[in-house]
């Protein structure tokens, strides 16, 4: 059993945005033991105090997609986004071809580097390193490991370089999703590119993959007007018909960039119970599809926040609450700040108890202590509890403190055990070198 930590003289987060002040938690075996007024919680001899200060602490946050190296090899730049899709995708193709397995694990660890200085606990990445997939997984959990932040990893397997190719992809894949199915901070989902990309030999054998191993499935859902019209022009159905009828929806299923979902396909999802992973921010930059973003919220409840690789998840927030917004303003909307607490906690928190199998998402006892301290003194009314516009207040302060699984891996804003300006210019030193294989201007 390890020594006890204590939150001592913190303000308790809610999703509802009330606030109870002057608390204390204890951390004990990774998680929260007890929540209770500060005064009733002495400091024993042995105990790791966090004098918070009145500071607000506040369940860990999940990036429910990203693309922890690929967003950084080729930045959203308007001369990029500008390009098809088409043209987009061979691109993205290409330089990931370039990897090697030293630079995936530098960019890796800057991404979760910075991802634990944003309070973010938990990380669903989708790789895409078609030539080197064992060893690419491998390396990420480790770096996951040596930082102490929790990873959902899998390989955006396609069918563009033939089946052969892709079966060697989503054999990898296959083995490492084996190998780390029980591990407390790493697990491996099977991945897949999108519906547009893959042929059903390839979706067939994740489908049955995914219900031997038992582990998560992470997929692009319907991401664009390509999608769908390839889609259709191939297979005579949408993409999620079409990945219904393959068995690919469903508890352990994630969904990410859904742009062009209706109304019957939203409500198909919530029948599976499908997690969908919406990124609100890059669809503001993509080309005009669906209000992907009213149809599933207002049928479904399991659906988060990702970054797709690009800006933080506090770009996500804004560019959600202003969709959000519009949707209320023609008032089919009735609670946008209730949606907006949805996709930023209540439904990620689904989303690692799903995986983890442990109570998450709240600071209550009895949930794991996936938790960030944020350089925050919230002022709450007296009577109810409520402080206006936390979320707000959270997106333009300093994560101080993050802990996963009871463990602190942040203090004050210094990574444990990392230099950060050190692990940046790994990074860069990655880019350069791809950049220049890649012939890339930056």
């Amino acid at each position: 059993m390890e020594g006890r930590l204590l939150l001592k003289n913190c303000a308790v987060f809610r999703a509802d945005g009330r606030v109870r002040t002057g608390m204390a938690l204890v951390v004990q075996d990774g998680l929260i033991r007890r929540v209770a007024p500060d005064s009733e919680i002495p400091v024993l001899p042995g105990d790791w105090e966090v004098a918070c200060k009145g500071r607000v602490v506040v369940p860990g946050l999940v990036d429910c997609h990203a693309h922890l190296v690929g967003g950084q090899l080729l930045p959203p730049t308007g001369n990029f986004l500008l390009r098809t899709p088409a043209a987009r995708l061979e691109r993205r193709k290409e330089v990931a071809s370039q990897l090697t397995v030293g630079e995936i694990e530098a960019l890796t660890r800057f991404a979760l580097a910075q991802s634990l200085r944003s309070g973010i606990s938990l990380v669903v990445e989708h790789l895409e390193a078609p030539l080197t997939v064992a060893r690419a997984l491998e390396v990420q959990a480790r770096v996951a490991q040596q930082l102490g932040i929790r990873l959902v990893t899998g390989h955006s397997t396609h069918s563009l370089a033939g089946d052969s190719a892709a079966e060697s992809c989503l054999e990898a894949n296959a083995e490492f999703a084996q190998r780390y199915r029980t591990h407390p901070l790493v697990r491996g989902a099977l991945g897949f590119q999108s519906s547009h990309t893959c042929e059903d030999t390839l979706l067939r054998r994740v489908s049955a993959l995914g219900s031997e191993l038992e582990v998560p499935i992470l997929f692009h859902l319907a991401e664009g007007e390509d999608d769908l019209a390839v889609t259709y022009a191939r297979h005579g159905k949408r993409v999620v018909p079409r990945l219904a009828d393959l068995g690919l929806l469903g508890p352990r299923s994630i969904g990410a960039r859904a742009r062009s979902i209706d109304t019957g396909e939203a409500e198909r999802l919530v029948a599976t119970g499908t997690f969908v992973a919406l990124s609100p921010r890059a669809h503001l930059t993509s080309e005009r599809a669906g209000e992907s973003l009213e149809a599933v919220l207002a049928r479904h409840h399991l659906v988060g926040l990702g970054t797709s690789g690009h800006g933080t998840l506090w770009d996500e927030v804004l560019a959600a609450f202003m969709g959000l917004m519009r949707i209320s303003r023609v008032g089919r909307l009735p609670d946008p700040d209730g949606a907006l607490a949805q996709l930023l906690v209540n439904g990620p928190a689904e989303l690692c108890t799903r995986i983890y199998s442990a109570p998450s998402g709240t600071v209550v006892e009895g949930c794991i202590a996936d938790l960030a301290v944020y350089d925050y003194v919230p002022t709450a009314d007296p009577e109810t509890g409520y402080s206006p516009h936390l979320l707000g207040q959270l997106a333009r302060s300093r994560v101080a403190w993050t802990l996963v699984n009871g463990r602190v891996a942040m203090r004050e804003g210094q990574l444990l055990g990392m230099d950060f300006t050190e692990l940046a210019s790994d990074a860069s030193a990655a880019l350069t070198s791809i950049w220049t294989r890649a012939r890339l201007s930056g």
